[in-house]
């Protein structure tokens, strides 16, 4: 049985005669924004981050995160405090499973017949697994369809990525992964990958925290006599940090901007807003008092992250609140930074303060994510225009393919696929 890890970084980039794009899908590869040519792909690829399964797999599995970066072992296991609270084993596996298994239901309930493959960046099964089955399948079922001494059309792969947001650690950084996986397999001319829109603004991702957000204030009603929503209530929607330097470039235009800055951080705002938009028709009120907050910041101490950190704004809020609402916003499912910073870290400093607590659930298995997510899938079989793409906000929907980045990680610009070279 083949011994399965996390790739070297790849050394190249392979693009086909006349192609922008390498490892792209025909109609993705000359670097247009959207398809809007019906696409047939013979897989997909649910993309995620990974989590260790068991106490031995932890140490291991933060080396995979923090690769490159000569983090001794003594540091890895300041944090690897949180994964040993649970047996040393991340949610965000059975989490993604239970997302495999719903979104294969639901492909079947839409008479679609394609076959899902899982793989993470950082942990068991690997990206280079899952492609590596996807295309050996794919091969063999097109074996059948192909004449004596004719090399079967390469394998056309949709790379479901569990990254809602524009920037490098949602989008690049999963494509430059991408690209380790195809030159360690030897794949670069057989098999082609095309990756998910951004989609933090597509109905069926916000309208569960919409619900939730709803059903956390009703709780309240319950729970606090006479409730003033706006004097009484802190609403903290709270995002992922990312470097600052990375979120200045988070843009998803052709060429970089200076005067558009921080994309990233906007997008979470424009979430946000509609969140409380619904709020305030739902319990028909003028005003909420809310902010954006920011939480699971990693890195050195020179390095400047988004703020203020989750932690920092509880402490500051005004001694007349009497509760808090968390809405994760960045998150797909409630994984160890969703229980670790929210459930344990915030809600303590919260209780702390006397104030009751609150954290809204993420979409999870929800019936309207899961088919939000087969409609991005159906977007690109069907060749969707752009137009006809539901956007909550006024980003409209995110690029099929992505652009000529600027926003490189802290080793520089590293090979990728799906997207327009840098």
């Amino acid at each position: 049985m083949t011994e399965w890890s996390k790739p070297k970084p790849a050394s190249r980039v392979v693009l086909q005669a006349g192609a922008a794009v390498p490892a792209a899908t025909p109609h993705a590869q000359s670097g247009v924004k959207w398809v809007e040519e019906p696409t047939e792909f013979d897989a997909i690829l649910l993309a995620s981050y990974g989590g260790p399964n068991g106490q031995d797999d932890v140490i291991p599995f933060l080396r995979n995160v923090t690769a490159g970066r000569g983090i001794p072992d003594e540091r890895l296991e300041e944090v690897a405090v949180h994964y040993r609270e649970r047996g040393g084993v991340s949610p965000i596996n059975e989490q993604n499973l239970a997302l495999k298994e719903a979104l294969e239901k639901e492909l079947v309930a839409r008479g679609i017949d394609l076959p899902i493959y899982f793989g993470n960046r950082n942990w068991e099964p690997y990206f280079t697994e899952a492609i590596h089955q996807a295309h050996a399948d794919a091969q063999a079922r097109k074996a059948d369809d192909t004449e004596d001494g004719e090399p079967p059309e390469p394998t056309k792969i949709f790379a479901l990525v569990t990254s809602a947001y524009s920037t490098y650690s949602s989008n690049r950084q999963y494509r430059e992964d991408f690209a380790d996986a195809l030159e360690h397999l030897d794949l670069w001319n057989e098999v082609q990958i095309d990756k998910i829109r951004a989609f933090f603004d597509h109905p069926g991702f916000v309208n569960p925290f919409i619900e939730d957000t709803i059903a956390k204030v009703r709780e309240l009603q319950t729970e606090i006599p006479d409730l003033d929503l706006q004097r009484d209530v802190e609403f903290m929607f709270a995002g992922h940090s990312i470097p600052l330097t990375h979120n200045e470039v988070s843009d998803e235009s052709d060429e970089h901007d200076p005067e558009v800055r921080g994309t990233y951080e906007q997008q979470h705002v424009a979430v946000a807003e509609l969140i409380v938009d619904a709020v305030l028709k739902e319990f028909g009120v003028s005003e909420i008092s809310w902010q954006s907050v920011w939480q699971s910041e990693s890195g050195p101490a020179w390095q400047k992250w988004l703020e203020p950190d989750i932690g920092d704004a509880i402490s500051e809020l005004d001694e007349s609140k009497k509760a808090i609402v968390v809405v994760p916003v960045t998150f797909l499912s409630d994984h160890m930074e969703v229980w670790w910073d929210l459930d344990n870290e915030a809600k303590e400093e919260a209780e702390g303060r006397g104030l009751i607590f609150k954290r809204v659930a993420t979409p999870g298995t929800h019936p309207d994510f899961v088919s939000a997510l087969v409609d991005l899938v159906e977007e690109r079989l069907k060749g969707t225009p752009a137009d006809q793409r539901p956007a909550l906000t006024s980003y409209g929907p995110g690029y099929d393919v992505a652009r000529a980045r600027r926003a490189a990680g802290s080793g520089g610009f590293r090979a990728s696929v799906g997207g327009l070279l840098p």
